[in-house]
């Protein structure tokens, strides 16, 4: 993955210098070192305080030293904080879930339409603010250096949505949902090979158990028989592309994790709705013709989508916080939960009931949460991430950043 991007672009920075020396900062990174892409090479660098010029040098392990140990980042503000940002993504997901199946029972099921709106509106405010940002200029070097990276993410991001919803056409929801346990597996394994993750014991166990969480909503909506676990249609098919979208979701997770710890988050979010609005609007014009020509148009489904649109764009906004603060297999794992927000929601909408199991569940879930951060990770967790170096000198200072809390202390994101 290509670390480069146009030199003279606007980027979160704060100034940086090789261990050891006096001299005043070199200069300053959104990313991989400035020096670097200069020929000018150096060891490890100290993070320098923007409103000093040589006052005292933070680092990672000056941060974590004092409050470093055992079970140290569950004392933290920042886990509680991304604990909460996860599930309230998992209400958004949940959000979209229903009003795509409102839109389904009011007879307009166009998936891959309804989707293109969300990448029209973030393009509207992220690829508009990153023009704003680094010039007319600047955003078309951005495009000719990295738009192909940026390709790849939307593409797996559009596909990972394409073909999940796709598979609920063929298959019941609980052989879709049991096969979308890849998608952590996916995300486990591409961190592990390709950017050099090394999960603890503890981390292993807190996704199992998350799992098995599930698995009791699962069990318990089979035997209530309260969701749609009727005959499917053409299982192999229906979990072919189950398992497909799944891979596509994992891949785009990580991929997503690594440029948005690199690169600004209205430059990764921009580019994604940019590309994202072309590759889904092509497929819906290829594959959602006869559903458009059959669609159901009025004032409530046009309600439907504005809401849908709405909700998706502020998940895809807030996700990026969660790849900082956290990781994507921590994203994933909060995700689980949109099984039973979408039972509470759909007690008035649908008129479920909730199974005295699901609270069990539920609980299961948020505990696996905790014992997934059991392990000396340091106050830090897995927001300073092994592909940015020792003190994450290869990394943007950005909301949630290690490198923003290594430049100051005091934040919580």
């Amino acid at each position: 993955m290509a670390d480069h991007i146009a030199s003279d672009a606007p980027i979160e920075h704060y100034s940086v210098r090789p261990k050891g020396t006096s001299a005043s900062p070199t200069g300053s990174s959104g990313e991989s070192s400035l020096a670097a892409r200069n020929g000018n090479q150096h060891g490890a660098v100290e993070m320098l305080d923007s409103n000093s010029s040589h006052g005292a040098a933070l680092n990672t392990d000056d941060l974590e030293a004092p409050k470093a140990g055992r079970f140290a980042f569950l004392k933290t503000k920042q886990f509680y904080l991304v604990l909460a940002l996860s599930q309230a993504l998992a209400i958004a997901l949940t959000g979209t879930n229903t009003l795509s199946t409102l839109l389904s029972i009011a007879g307009t099921s166009i998936p891959a339409f309804q989707t293109l709106f969300n990448y029209i509106l973030l393009t509207l405010i992220y690829t508009t603010w990153t023009i704003y940002k680094y010039g007319f200029g600047g955003w078309i070097k951005l495009i000719w250096k990295d738009g192909w990276r940026y390709f790849i993410l939307a593409f797996f991001d559009v596909q990972g949505n394409y073909f999940t919803v796709l598979a609920y056409r063929y298959t019941t929801i609980l052989s879709a949902q049991l096969i979308n346990f890849w998608a952590i597996a996916v995300v486990v394994a591409i961190s592990f090979f390709f950017l050099k993750v090394r999960y603890h014991v503890a981390q292993y166990i807190g996704i199992l158990i998350c799992c098995g969480g599930l698995g009791v909503l699962l069990g318990s909506d089979h035997i209530t028989g309260s969701t749609n676990f009727g005959p499917a249609l053409n299982a192999v098919k229906g979990d072919l592309f189950a398992l497909l979208g799944a891979s596509c979701y994992g891949f785009s997770n990580v991929f997503e994790e690594f440029l948005t710890s690199k690169r600004p988050l209205y430059e990764v979010l921009g580019q994604l709705s940019f590309w994202g609005m072309f590759i889904i609007g092509i497929q819906a014009a290829i594959f959602d013709r006869e559903a458009l020509a059959n669609a159901v148009w009025g004032p409530k489904v046009a309600g439907y989508l504005v809401g849908y649109t709405l909700i998706l764009a502020l998940f895809y906004s807030f996700a990026p916080i969660v790849f900082r603060m956290a990781s994507a297999a921590f994203f994933n794992i909060g995700l689980l939960t949109a099984n039973f927000w979408g039972v509470a929601v759909g007690t008035s909408v649908f008129g479920y009931h909730i199974h005295w199991m699901y609270p069990i569940a539920f609980c299961l879930i948020i505990v696996g949460h905790f014992v997934y951060y059991f392990s000396e990770k340091g106050i830090l967790g897995e927001s300073k991430k092994p592909w940015l170096g020792e003190n994450q000198e290869r990394g943007v200072a950005g909301v949630g950043t290690a490198r923003r809390r290594v430049e100051r202390p005091e934040a919580v994101v």
